[in-house]
């Protein structure tokens, strides 16, 4: 047999496996697959069926190590697990496999290796199900519920005695490992008090197989989404190597799919914590949209997100997705660079210069020391220029008098609102004068804009309604074309930051309809000042939202410490409602985040550049290191220099350059992920800033908001990291880490 078509898959345990291995072994494999699929009968393969088994066979990888492979079809073979070869014929009877008969997904099992990792024989002997346990050992974690109610859940049937005994949540982490996902899934969230119809209804049935399942037709299982497998050589490839994890990164979950390729009545939200896969449901998103339309106009769909490093991202995960006839139909754009043509397109001679916030509180501070003017604090004035005046796009005195401040804290009297609506007057001659802009500014004025070209049709649909439905009635739209809707659908990613301008106008942008608005964002991970309600702008969500709760990126350790940083904060859902993140839980294991106390910022680097040098080969573009400020990111980045540790800064476009440990400030890494994450400079007075508990008294209302922002913050850096976390800090530790320092006492140099 040579150069046949044959179809070799991964299944996605065994690449979990093989990460593990010696990287001259992965090369092997890499190698091993090649010449599997042009000719499985070579003799330097050595492909046999294993004894006892009529599917599972073994082949050479190289010297030391053996393929275990199931045999689906003549030509179709599915990758099980690769072992060293003295493991390999040891415990051939401890070696199952079978098609689960909810998922119709297929499952593999070593019961020899989760008995050595998860129990002693001893104790896997004393709790099976045929005999009971000593009156003196502990209570089994699952012992209320029978073998066939874990058997309808979709446990496979081979760890039932496991799951019988187990007694410690490590015990549960540890099968978790090693168990099929959906054993995972339903054990984890019947530990975490979930009750058996609530783990029936969300877990189990939105991954049950909608026809019966054959337990012998392997074939047909393979081909179910329940059985999550890699094929391509370049998914291999990227399995094999742990590159930019990704596999997470492109797999959907049938729960994730489904809300992909739902019908909705109108705008939808998907909510969930980080690592939920919440950004790979809005790529899915678009490629499912595209694909439902007709050929024809150019970009109907919208992607957007809230700056230009994330679009960035979009637009390359995008194109690995569905190539260049997919990116053909988008347009990818993050939301000010979209409000800014948006202007420039109405208004060709508006070419002010855009300064950020920073640079707008400090215009303001400029303004309050020319005018002598102490008693009104900048920040709080550029917030309420921003949040009320341009937010509900208000244009005089009158207005602001009546102008809701919602979330603004205590009360302002009505002499104060006419002190600060002449302050406000002002500060917009001042930005005139200087021939400048913020980005607030020009969000509204698209808005405006949007709004105002919206109504336009509207009319115009109304006068065709009138008319008999004719067809002949348009007008031009100033640029060539006829006057119609922007998008016909438009995704948003990240959509917790953006502000009610940006809302407004993608409103305007697209026709109220089916499917017209698709959003994604997690309240939790806010990282700037701009929280909304949907419904009051237009965007009624009510009834069409959804959350997902198992993180793929994040192990379980890390996302209870990363849940702690959140303390009892309240966080609203974008409409008005408060949003938790119950339920919220990751099958990977892990160890706990190391904490470390240093004595000054001097040795917090000097630490962090020798704990670098001690994990070896991990790749320095897979370790992240963040902190508070952009100067200490800078001294940080010097001290690795100093250690010939290559750094590289991430910037508003990303890191500056293609290989190096990534360096920056927490609101830089939003949307990021690495295998080692490292949280520096976490000391009390900059997380959160000294100035933010100067308000506890002055201003509680603000007070609260900033210091549910820092938590946010902290929290998305925090959740960046798969592998390990360590926070370091000199002096007090920030008051968000209490909790993890009561639990898991810092090492001290």
């Amino acid at each position: 047999m040579t150069d046949k078509n044959v179809t070799l898959r991964l299944l996605d345990k065994a690449d979990r496996e093989i990460l593990k291995l010696p990287r001259p072994v992965k090369g092997a494999i890499y190698d091993f697959q090649h010449k599997f699929k042009t000719n499985p009968d070579s003799a330097g393969l050595r492909l046999k069926q294993l004894q006892g088994h009529d599917k599972l066979y073994s082949a050479r990888v190289n010297d030391e190590y053996r393929a275990l492979l199931l045999r689906l079809a003549d030509d179709d073979w599915l990758i099980v697990s690769v072992k060293h070869r003295k493991d390999v014929y040891a415990h051939l009877d401890r070696l199952t496999y079978s098609v689960n008969r909810v998922t119709g997904g297929i499952e593999y099992v070593d019961l020899q290796v989760v008995q050595e990792e998860v129990l002693s024989p001893a104790a896997l002997r004393t709790t099976t199900p045929t005999g009971p346990a000593e009156p003196s050992a502990p209570e089994p974690l699952f012992a209320k519920w029978s073998e066939q109610q874990l058997t309808d859940l979709g446990v496979a049937p081979s760890l039932i005695p496991v799951v019988a005994a187990l007694t410690t949540d490590d015990q549960l982490l540890g099968l978790v490992e090693y168990a099929p996902q959906l054993t995972g899934e339903v054990l984890l969230a019947l530990y975490d008090g979930k009750e058996y119809d609530d783990v029936l209804e969300q877990v189990t049935a939105p991954v049950a197989a909608p026809e019966p399942v054959d337990p012998e037709d392997f074939r047909a299982a393979i081909e179910r989404p329940a059985t999550i497998v890699t094929t391509t050589d370049d998914a291999l490839r990227e399995a094999l190597e742990g590159e930019d994890f990704g596999r997470w990164k492109v797999f959907l979950h049938p729960t994730q799919a489904k809300l992909v390729s739902r019908d909705y009545s109108g705008p939808a939200r998907v909510g969930g914590g980080p690592g939920t896969g919440k950004t790979i449901v809005a790529l899915h998103r678009v490629k499912h949209l595209v694909a439902q339309l007709p050929a024809g106009r150019t970009k109907p769909v919208l992607l957007t997100t809230y700056n230009k490093n994330l679009a960035a991202d979009l637009r390359s995960r995008l194109l690995a997705l569905g190539g260049e006839a997919l990116l053909s139909r988008v347009e990818i754009s993050h939301v000010d660079q979209l409000a800014l043509r948006t202007v420039r397109e109405a208004e060709p001679g508006n070419r002010k210069r855009i300064i950020d916030e920073a640079q707008a509180v400090g215009e303001w501070r400029s303004l309050l020391d020319e005018l002598g003017e102490d008693g009104w604090d900048a920040e709080f004035l550029n917030d309420e220029w921003t949040q009320v005046v341009l937010g509900q796009a208000v244009t005089s005195r009158t207005d602001y008098f009546r102008a809701r401040r919602a979330g603004r804290g205590g009360t302002v009297t009505r002499a104060q609102r006419a002190e600060i609506w002449q302050l406000v007057e002002r500060f917009a001659q001042r930005l005139d004068r200087l021939g400048v802009q913020t980005w607030d500014q020009v969000a509204e004025r698209a808005a405006q804009l949007e709004v105002e070209r919206a109504r336009r049709i509207q009319a115009i649909d109304r006068q065709r309604e009138e008319a008999g439905g004719l067809d002949n009635i348009h007008v031009a739209d100033g640029s060539g074309g006829w006057l119609r809707y922007r998008y016909r659908h438009i995704v948003v990613d990240e959509a917790q930051d953006l502000r009610p301008a940006h809302w407004k106008m993608l409103r305007a942008m697209t026709a109220p309809d089916r499917n017209d608005l698709f959003l994604v964002g997690d309240t939790h991970q806010r990282i700037y000042k701009n929280q909304v309600t949907l419904g009051s702008l237009g965007i009624n969500i009510r009834g069409r939202s959804s959350k997902l709760s198992l993180s793929y990126r994040t192990t379980r350790q890390i996302l209870r410490s990363a849940l702690n940083v959140l303390g009892d904060e309240m966080y609203d859902d974008l409409d008005g409602s408060t949003e938790t993140l119950a339920g919220y839980r990751s099958v990977l294991s892990g160890a706990l985040p190391d904490l470390h106390r240093l004595d000054d910022w001097i040795d917090e680097r000097e630490a962090i550049a020798a704990l670098i040098e001690s994990w070896g080969q991990v790749p320095h573009e897979q370790i992240a290191i963040a902190v508070p400020t952009n100067q200490m990111a800078s001294e940080a980045a010097y001290t690795l220099a100093q250690h010939g540790i290559r750094a590289l800064e991430i910037g508003p476009d990303g890191p500056r350059g293609d290989s190096g440990v990534h360096i920056g400030t927490m609101f830089r890494f939003k949307g990021l992920e690495y295998q080692r994450m490292i949280i520096a400079g976490v000391t009390d007075g900059l997380v959160p800033r000294a100035s933010v508990q100067q308000r506890r008294t002055t201003d509680p209302a603000r007070y609260r908001t900033e210091m549910q922002r820092a938590r946010s913050l902290l929290f998305v850096a925090a959740t960046r990291a798969r592998d390990s976390l360590d926070v370091f800090w000199h002096g007090e530790p920030s008051p968000f880490l209490k909790e993890l320092i009561e639990v898991r006492p810092p090492a001290v140099a």
